[in-house]
């Protein structure tokens, strides 16, 4: 296991990369929050994740999700960073607390951006495939409702059921980092898929999400967006709950802080051209 220990707020990736990142929060500010997020204050629990302290209490932040049939396959999800479609879908699988596992389809990628055209005969993102019911789609808003009913409760979140207003709003959320998450850079794939703690809304998971689709790296996402149960799955195995945080069971290397992930995925994968 390598990588320094967790930084609090540090600035991964830098400054200017942080702050182009963190704008899509203030458009779509809601969609780093698991369906039905709530917060109490509760006692003190060292074997407990909190998210801060108040009053001499621990602050929890829960949500609804463990109510909602739960995938026992991750959903396969071939898309990429920059598409706001594919983020439309990314934001329901954040509120909604479902893994994933990704298949990233940069532009001029030689593996799964073929495979798709090649099992489809299209070239169109995103394109979801549920292992669980056999279940394939293209189409975005298809996707997102058959999420919400499969593994929701039916209700699809009022900020993706509007329109064209939904998809300018995803646009220009995305508008700051548009060049990055975008175009294939050439690398060697790795023979298991690496695993990101990760969700939707956190300027430092983007920024290590980014690097994993430029870089065509097929990744288990475990979704633990704000309420998320998983949270306190990570607690308990690092003794803290930071996001992104990477496993490579290729390598036996797990780390969290976004600039190091960056760092570790250009010298393990990436091809220098």
């Amino acid at each position: 296991m390598i990588g320094k220990d967790p930084q609090t707020y540090g600035l991964g990736g830098g400054k200017l990369a942080t702050f182009t990142a963190s704008l899509q929060f203030i458009l779509r500010p809601g969609f780093a929050f698991n369906q039905g997020y709530h917060v109490s204050l509760v006692p003190e629990d060292p074997s407990k994740y909190a998210s801060g302290h108040m009053f001499g209490k621990a602050v929890r932040e829960e949500s609804i999700v463990a109510t909602f049939p739960r995938p026992e396959l991750p959903i396969e999800l071939y898309e990429f960073e920059s598409c706001p479609f594919c983020r439309k879908v990314r934001e329901a699988v954040n509120v909604l607390d479902i893994d994933v596992k990704f298949f990233p389809c940069p532009k001029n990628g030689p593996t799964w951006r073929k495979q798709v055209k090649e099992t489809t005969g299209k070239s169109q993102f995103p394109y979801m495939k549920d292992p669980n019911t056999g279940v394939e789609m293209f189409e975005s808003d298809a996707i997102i409702k058959y999420l919400c009913d499969t593994y929701g409760d039916g209700t699809v979140p009022l900020p993706l059921r509007l329109g064209i207003l939904t998809n300018i709003s995803v646009s220009l959320a995305m508008i700051a980092r548009v060049n990055r998450g975008t175009v294939y850079r050439p690398s060697r794939l790795p023979e298991r898929p690496l695993v990101l703690w990760s969700f939707e809304g956190s300027p430092f998971c983007k920024i290590a999400r980014e690097a994993l689709v430029e870089l065509e790296i097929p990744h288990i996402h475990v979704t633990a967006g704000r309420g998320s149960p998983k949270r306190q799955v990570l607690f308990e195995k690092r003794g803290r709950f930071q996001a992104p945080y990477l496993e490579d069971p290729n390598k036996g290397v797990a780390m969290f802080e976004s600039a190091s992930i960056v760092q570790y995925l250009n010298d393990t994968y990436a091809i220098a051209e």
